[in-house]
């Protein structure tokens, strides 16, 4: 991780680990997720199986790149109003301690957004822009698998305008947090627009028959608190 992250400045680092991941897997949509979903089991996987994963997959990747590298991160499912949906996206939020602030990261896309005047954004500042019409720069070499370049109308204004209703993230962001054989509990934390659909409760568990393994999902409005600074 040194190596690849390099050393350059802070957000360099932070460039260099979503190109190499970005670069390192191929994005398929379709595919089936390993059983094992860690940073080291999902990319052995992928070479040796000469296959693709999800966003998904792509941002756990990235988000344990940043957390070897004590680069606070979490990675974000971010979805669409409905609560029965056929796509939604996840994507990674990093804390710059440079910048003291949450900003956007896509593996997926290589993609990162930026104000009129080049100030790098976080997903909360991204969602406000597009609600209000103000201006949004996506950067020039976002693409889709170095074959598709996106544009800002097609990644921004349509397919993550749609996605950005709803979020959702673990509460605690850490190594292998995903492989369910591996953990008891995992909770997460998602944050609705106060006129979203299933306001409560506010607390649910949800547990595996077969497994044992326990779910817990909060909900919240409070966008302070899903956006609180990492500690």
């Amino acid at each position: 991780m040194d190596s690849i992250a390099g050393k350059g400045d802070e957000l360099t680092k932070i460039f260099n680990l979503m190109y190499w991941v970005h670069n390192l897997i191929q994005h398929d949509g379709n595919s089936t997720n390993p059983t094992i979903k860690n940073a080291i089991d999902l990319i052995k996987v992928c070479q040796e199986e000469k296959r693709g994963i999800n966003c998904r997959m792509l941002a756990i990747i990235l988000n344990e790149c940043y957390l070897a590298m004590g680069i606070k991160s979490r990675y974000i499912t971010c979805m669409p109003k409905e609560l029965e949906f056929q796509d939604c996206h996840v994507i990674n939020m990093v804390y710059s301690q440079d910048l003291d602030k949450w900003i956007w990261i896509d593996p997926t896309f290589a993609a990162y957004v930026m104000d009129e005047n080049g100030t790098l954004l976080g997903i909360q500042e991204v969602r406000e822009r597009l609600i209000n019409g103000k201006p949004l720069i996506l950067n020039a070499d976002a693409n889709w698998n170095r074959e598709a370049q996106q544009t800002k109308d097609g990644y921004l204004n349509t397919y993550m305008a749609k996605n950005l209703y709803r979020l959702e993230t673990p509460v605690e962001s850490k190594y292998n947090a995903e492989t369910w054989d591996m953990v008891k509990e995992i909770e997460y934390v998602e944050l609705l627009p106060l006129d979203a659909l299933e306001q409560t409760p506010q607390r649910t568990e949800e547990v595996n028959n077969k497994t044992g393994l326990k779910f817990v999902y909060y909900k919240t409005n409070n966008p302070n608190l899903f956006w609180t600074k990492p500690q």
